[in-house]
């Protein structure tokens, strides 16, 4: 795929949504982090469910000390992996306490070093709320960038390299978002809504769903 194909692609994805967000609901930038940690192996429906409860009340890594870990596991037990990720969460916010005034870091190293964090978690804090060109490549942006042949990867840090690389810069800032929601809604997994799809004449997949 060249330059110009891509370029016209988040083009259209802009066109189509130009302010596109998380699915996720947060107030602040820590809400935002405990809600991506909570969001593994989860849907983000189930996450939003469960934090609707209790951010108002819990909203804060004081508060959610002062919960404890058992009463955080029962506040988020609808939540696949609920007692580890009650136990990341805590930690969490003992570590930001400690070593960051109860804030969230903006560097990507400082994010790794806290329980639940990964690559991909850190990626999503960096990009959403710090507005760093990072990427977080999830199952649905490995599945867009492979089959639409933007940006094809055996492994997801390989995609996540291959579009930091080939994304035009002006789009790079909100691209992530734009792809999740296009995996999660356009180009699903089992039967891709080819019919429905804005880029159809753009992707590269070679068996595309007929009308």
């Amino acid at each position: 795929m060249n330059q110009n194909t891509r370029k016209e692609i988040f083009r259209r994805l802009q066109a189509a949504n130009p302010e596109p967000r998380t699915e996720l609901e947060y107030g602040s930038i820590f809400q935002l982090l405990v809600a991506v940690i909570l969001s593994a192996q989860a849907t983000d429906r189930s996450v939003n469910l469960a934090t609707r409860e209790l951010f108002p009340t819990h909203g804060t890594p004081q508060a959610l000390l002062a919960l404890g870990e058992e009463g955080l596991a029962q506040a988020i037990r609808t939540i696949g992996l609920y007692k580890t990720k009650a136990r990341n969460v805590i930690r969490t916010c003992e570590l930001l306490l400690a070593r960051h005034g109860g804030e969230v870091p903006d560097t990507r190293e400082a994010l790794e070093a806290l329980p639940g964090v990964g690559r991909k978690t850190a990626n999503v804090i960096l990009n959403t709320a710090f507005r760093q060109p990072a990427m977080a490549v999830d199952t649905h942006i490995f599945r867009v960038a492979n089959r639409t042949g933007l940006a094809p990867g055996k492994t997801v840090l390989a995609v996540e390299r291959a579009l930091l690389k080939r994304v035009p810069p002006e789009y790079l800032l909100d691209a992530h978002h734009w792809l999740i929601l296009h995996g999660r809604y356009v180009c699903v997994a089992r039967k891709p809504k080819c019919p429905q799809c804005g880029i159809r004449d753009l992707c590269e997949y070679k068996h595309k769903t007929p009308p």
